[in-house]
């Protein structure tokens, strides 16, 4: 289902993660997980889910979110090499960034990203079909 009629993105966009590590650090935030994304962050890291829910999660607001260090980055983000070390797992979320609804309410949100995420803008072409079907999986 479309979020509406004739987006002002509906010839396409672009994106390609740099995997720079700027959507991991900086101001706090929420990155939910399910049970599901647990599972395989724990099986990636050869670790109990009860171990990745007691040292990588936090409730929040009735849900299940990634906690932070105190600096703000995630607490999967590795700062000495500036990369996710659970990327081939990582959430949902982190999966669709940048296509998130909030940020496909405007042309005006999506430069934003752009100024902010190096492969905003860039790279890999995403029809409307699959900018939307992103879109769908995650509402922030």
């Amino acid at each position: 289902m479309p979020l509406e009629n004739n987006p002002w993105y509906q010839e396409g966009l672009q994106f390609t993660c740099s995997q720079c590590g700027d959507c991991c650090t900086g101001d706090p935030g929420a990155v939910w997980v399910n049970d599901e994304e647990l599972g395989e962050i724990a099986d990636y890291l050869h670790k109990s889910v009860g171990e990745i829910r007691l040292f990588h999660t936090r409730p929040e607001r009735g849900r299940v979110s990634l906690t932070e260090y105190q600096n703000g980055d995630c607490t999967f983000f590795d700062s000495q090499e500036r990369k996710c070390t659970v990327y081939p797992v990582r959430p949902r979320q982190c999966r669709t960034w940048p296509f998130w609804k909030s940020n496909l309410e405007s042309e005006q949100k999506w430069q934003q990203v752009c100024e902010s995420c190096p492969g905003a803008g860039t790279g890999q072409f995403f029809s409307l079909q699959e900018l939307e079907e992103r879109a769908a999986h995650v509402d922030i």
